[in-house]
């Protein structure tokens, strides 16, 4: 089993991933495989709407959006974190996580998936409230922990003294390798996938 951990922060080695490696320390101690994955500090091409994904199954501009798609298909989880910018995530994670999902939900869907967002401050709520959103609509079982999913500091030395910050990381780690393994004693034991529903779309407006 594996879990692929998104580094959606321009700084490879900041407070996020800070966040993200003690996330990764847990999921190892039970013994599952981890990647973080870093999105880095080019840019990134935001969604156009152009609808060739569908065609294609990947999107038609080739960045670091497919490169995930493409680590996504082998990956048993996530965990995808944010650094907090103005109240929301970062705009490098929206526009890389609105194409990946939208052209490889298949690669997303019935994986079950955590939120963790790092802020100074404040706008840690909104953020991790966002970045869930990808999950409810993927059917992806949202992973959760002790606290909400979020560590603050301004440097990773601050965030290691987020004492409780750094539990919450810890037992999200502990509740993903559980919630895989339970998954995989399921499938052991002959339980299917729920088989979904996609034929009804109903517009507001008529």
């Amino acid at each position: 089993m594996k879990v692929l951990l998104v580094n959606g922060s321009p700084r490879e080695h900041g407070c996020t991933d800070t966040a993200l490696a003690e996330v990764a320390g847990e999921l190892r101690a039970a013994g599952i495989e981890t990647e973080i994955f870093w999105l880095g500090n080019k840019p990134v091409q935001d969604c156009i709407a152009c609808r060739r994904c569908v065609e294609l199954k990947k999107c038609v501009f080739d960045d670091i959006a497919n490169e995930l798609i493409e680590k996504a298909k082998g990956a048993d989880g996530f965990v995808f974190g944010t650094p907090v910018y103005y109240a929301h995530p970062s705009g490098r994670v929206q526009s890389v996580l609105d194409r990946a999902f939208y052209a490889g939900k298949y690669a997303f869907q019935g994986k079950p998936g955590a939120a963790v967002v790092s802020a100074r401050r404040g706008g840690t709520a909104a953020s991790y409230d966002v970045i869930n959103k990808y999950f409810g609509i993927s059917c992806m079982p949202m992973i959760s922990s002790t606290y909400w999913n979020m560590v603050y500091g301004n440097t990773p030395d601050e965030v290691r003294r987020d004492e409780e910050g750094m539990q919450t990381m810890r037992n999200l780690g502990r509740n993903m390798a559980y919630f895989l393994k339970c998954i995989e004693a399921g499938r052991a034991a002959g339980i299917a996938e729920p088989a979904m529903e996609t034929a009804a779309k109903t517009n507001v407006i008529r």
